[in-house]
Formats: C-alpha cells, sequence, structure tokens
C-alpha cells in the first residue's frame, strides 16, 4: 500500500509540473483566484500584458485598476446571465480577458479563471481593414462620378471636336485609375491565396531597369525630370521572377517621379556586391517623413491620403520577392 501510494503522489507530481510548465510557457495569460478574490496561480504572460506588480494580489485590486466592471460573485453563481468576456486597452496593447468559474469536487463554486490573450495585431488588422475599404470605396467613387459626368455631358449635346477629345481623355484616364485599382487589388489577392506562380528566368538586371525607366518616358517628359541610369559593377544575370522585379522597380520608380517636383533629379543605381545584386533610386522629390518611415511596408498605408488621392495610388506594396543570383 505505502509504494502505490508512493507511485500515486509521484505521478500527481509529474502531472503538476506538467501543468505549470504549460503554463509557464504560454503566451496567454492565465490567473486563478479562489472564491475570496486571492490568486492561486499567475503565470508571466498575464502578468506582463497586464502590467501587475507584486502588490496585485486581489480580484478587484487587478481588474479595478484595469477600470473594468466585472463582480466575480456574478461570475461563479450566475454565469449564464453574466457577461464573461471583456476587451481593454492597456499602455499600447489590447487585450481581451475571458472569465470563466471553475468547481471543486463536490461541484461547488471554488473560484475563477481568467484567460488574457494579446489581440493587439487583429485589431489592428480589423482597423486596416475598415480604413482600406473606406478608402477603396472613396477610390472607385471618384473616377466613376467623372466616367458618368462626362459620358452624360456628351450624350445631352452636340460639341465640337476639341472639346469632345477632352472629355474622353478625362474619360480614358479616370478608366486607367480605376484598371490600376482593380490590378493591384487582384494582385494582392493572389498573393495573399498563395496563387501566384513564380517562372524564374535568367535576365539582365540592367536592361530590365533601362527598360522600365523607358516605359515611364511620357511621364517623365510630362514632369520634365532628368533620369539617370548607372550600371555601377559587372551585374552578372540574375535568376528571379523577371515580372515580380519588373513590379517593384515600375513601383519605386513610378513614386519618384509622382512625388519629386518639376524639374526634378532621378538617379537609378544597378551594382552587385558580394554574392547580392541591388537597385538604388535616389530622387530630390519630397520625401517622407520621419515619423512615417517605420510604416513604410504596412499594407495600403499612405502618408498623406488626400495627396496620394489625387496623384492615384492604393499603398499595395509587394514586398515578398526573394531572388537568387547565380
Amino acid at each position: 500500500m505505502t509504494s502505490e501510494l508512493q507511485e500515486n503522489l509521484n505521478e500527481a507530481t509529474r502531472q503538476k509540473r506538467q501543468i505549470e510548465t504549460i503554463l509557464l510557457h504560454m503566451t496567454d495569460g492565465i490567473i486563478a483566484f479562489d472564491k475570496e478574490g486571492n490568486i492561486l496561480h499567475i503565470n508571466p504572460a498575464a502578468t506582463r500584458l497586464l502590467t501587475l506588480t507584486s502588490q496585485n494580489k486581489k480580484f478587484d485590486d487587478i481588474f479595478k485598476k484595469l477600470n473594468i466592471d466585472v463582480n466575480m460573485e456574478k461570475i461563479m453563481y450566475l454565469e449564464d446571465w453574466t457577461s464573461s468576456e471583456q476587451r481593454v486597452g492597456i499602455q499600447d496593447k489590447v487585450v481581451n480577458l475571458f472569465f470563466a468559474p471553475f468547481k471543486d469536487e463536490n461541484d461547488r463554486p471554488a473560484g475563477v479563471i481568467v484567460v488574457i490573450q494579446d489581440i493587439t495585431e487583429h485589431v489592428k488588422l480589423d482597423n486596416m481593414r475598415k480604413e482600406f475599404v473606406a478608402d477603396v470605396s472613396h477610390e472607385l467613387k471618384t473616377p466613376i462620378t467623372s466616367i458618368m459626368g462626362y459620358a452624360e455631358t456628351l450624350s445631352e449635346g452636340e460639341y465640337d471636336k476639341e472639346t469632345q477629345e477632352k472629355f474622353l481623355n478625362v474619360i480614358t484616364s479616370e478608366s486607367k485609375r480605376m484598371a490600376r485599382l482593380v490590378s493591384d487589388l487582384l494582385t494582392l489577392s493572389r498573393y495573399d491565396n498563395n496563387e501566384s506562380k513564380w517562372e524564374k528566368t535568367e535576365f539582365d538586371l540592367g536592361v530590365l531597369v533601362k527598360h522600365v525607366q523607358e516605359s515611364l518616358a511620357l511621364e517623365i517628359k510630362k514632369k520634365k525630370h532628368v533620369v539617370e541610369c548607372f550600371v555601377t559593377a559587372n551585374v552578372p544575370k540574375v535568376y528571379a521572377d523577371k515580372y515580380g522585379i519588373e513590379r517593384v522597380i515600375l513601383n519605386v520608380l513610378t513614386n519618384s517621379i509622382k512625388y519629386t517636383n518639376e524639374g526634378g533629379t532621378i538617379k537609378i543605381y544597378v551594382g552587385f556586391v558580394y554574392n547580392d545584386a541591388y537597385i538604388k533610386i535616389i530622387d530630390n522629390g519630397i520625401g517622407i517623413p520621419e515619423d512615417d518611415l517605420s510604416k513604410i511596408f504596412e499594407r495600403f498605408y499612405r502618408v498623406d491620403k488626400a495627396r496620394t488621392r489625387e496623384m492615384g495610388g492604393t499603398g499595395l506594396r509587394i514586398i515578398n520577392c526573394k531572388r537568387n543570383i547565380r
């Protein structure tokens, strides 16, 4: 009997240590309170997420500090009629709190367990989605309104050829703007659903850059920019998705042209260092404020919405373009 009892104790100890190890390394916070509101167990994640100190030892103290209106007795005895979930902002984080009662061996209320989840990124992404829907709606509404207005004006009366061409040019321009927006959204959808297929080939990076520059010659001429391209080293052919790399170059160079004042200077450098080929584009444009630099790779982020809306663009960036060099 002594041997069996010792074996049961050892098994209970092992299980206890396993549970403690799991709780210790969980990213979600866990706090267990007894019926009096005293902490029975708390893991490091809970302490970090709620920014607790050694003085925070009682249920009421902790949640009053967070300005959360929650009653422990209602959770234990009126579980079906009490809200068991709360969301609260703590410093720069947003956390979700889930309250659940637990019972003893006689099925009587014994305390409350609180699960704390950091949902900061989820909230941030949700806000980005809402903002993006509003932005896209505005982006589409503007050209659609222009197209409808000019088309209706043309259909309602007779105009000279010069006026007709002017109106048709506006309609064409706004249609292309809508097409670019839809194209960006389709590209995003393909990347998000892993439907994009990399078609890797060998190509000359310098030739590709100069080809992109030539394709934007009309825009460059309109802004009266001076654009120079320098191949600074003997760059070997790269083995990559040519279309993907071309999109990146086109995106960056287009932005340089758009946001550099008329008569500006843009320099493009293509080089090779160790085992890496690089493309560097330098302009004397308006630049990006220092406060916004950390956000430039966020999807659909735009520094000045009014400015980018006027010039077109969605803020979509395709940055997952891994390339290999032979």
